[in-house]
């Protein structure tokens, strides 16, 4: 497709009739911007491509069997009762330490 000088003219007319000539620069500042952004994507693609180490598959060697998990001892279960009072008298603690820093 060769384009000539005659071509041309027609579609930068076309353009201003369908964008108007204030919106012509700000379109053509985008399409300037995108083409960068595409350009330096694309090129980011084939440096990845030549960056990535060849993979050598290995031959598998003989594992010996896993060990057995070991047991965890399971926490006691403490009520909520409990749990509600171990709060309160950690709460009372931490009072008597702040009103202690605050005492001159």
């Amino acid at each position: 497709m060769n384009l000539g000088a005659p071509e041309i003219i027609l579609i930068l007319v076309a353009l201003v009739l369908l964008f108007g000539a204030k919106k012509l620069p700000d379109l053509a500042r985008g399409v300037g911007r995108s083409l960068r952004i595409f350009k330096a994507e694309t090129s980011k693609m084939t440096e990845d491509d030549d960056d990535k180490p060849t993979v050598v598959q290995a031959t598998p060697e003989p594992q010996a069997a896993p060990a057995p998990p070991q047991q965890i001892p399971a926490a006691p279960v403490i009520s909520a009762e409990e749990q509600a009072r171990r709060l309160e008298e950690e709460a009372a603690r931490l009072r008597a330490g702040a009103q202690a820093d605050k005492r001159p």
